[in-house]
């Protein structure tokens, strides 16, 4: 039961079949998103632990906007998203993650890099690593853009597979010739 004056926040989602597979968004009900939507999670299908909640309501229309920019994005028409997020981390993790956002389309940064930026001190890079790999809105906040200072592609929640295929489709990776 809801007490009076709290309001039940609906959450919707639906999917999208993209060239690294089928994504799942997650969103919740907002007045200022773009479709009534703010995405709170996009996710990979080599994602563990991601899975559709029975309380969820499907609803694709909600996410058209979405759609509509990752198409745009898939089709190298697109190097910005322009949606609302609504995300649920720890003060640091959101620090964090809002810094993704800042390294540029067909750019790649390090872990130290980042750290430096943020002003996170050597002994805290590994929390920034598990704040990085704790983003919830793969490819929309680019975590894939983080690499290891050697140019090695560490980590990425979808399977390293998937981050060297989004890094060559923005240009950061020149394509493997066989």
């Amino acid at each position: 039961m809801i007490s009076p004056g709290t309001t039940s926040i609906t959450t919707s989602y639906t999917t999208f079949d993209s060239p690294l597979g089928e994504l799942l968004l997650v969103g919740e009900e907002s007045d200022a998103a773009p479709g009534g939507t703010a995405l709170t999670s996009l996710s990979m299908p080599q994602q563990r632990g991601v899975a559709v909640q029975p309380r969820w309501r499907h609803d694709p229309g909600r996410f058209a906007e979405a759609i509509r920019q990752l198409r745009g994005y898939f089709a190298g028409e697109l190097v910005r998203f322009e949606l609302e997020f609504r995300t649920a981390g720890t003060e640091f993790q959101e620090r964090v993650w809002r810094a993704l956002e800042t390294i540029p389309y067909g750019a790649t940064t390090t872990y130290g890099r980042l750290a430096e930026d943020l002003g996170v001190s050597r002994g805290d890079v590994r929390a920034l690593g598990a704040a990085i790999g704790a983003n919830p809105l793969l490819i929309l906040r680019p975590c894939h853009r983080v690499i290891g200072a050697d140019g090695t592609m560490r980590g990425y929640a979808a399977g390293v597979e998937a981050k060297i295929a989004l890094l060559t489709h923005e240009g950061a990776l020149q394509p493997t010739l066989i």
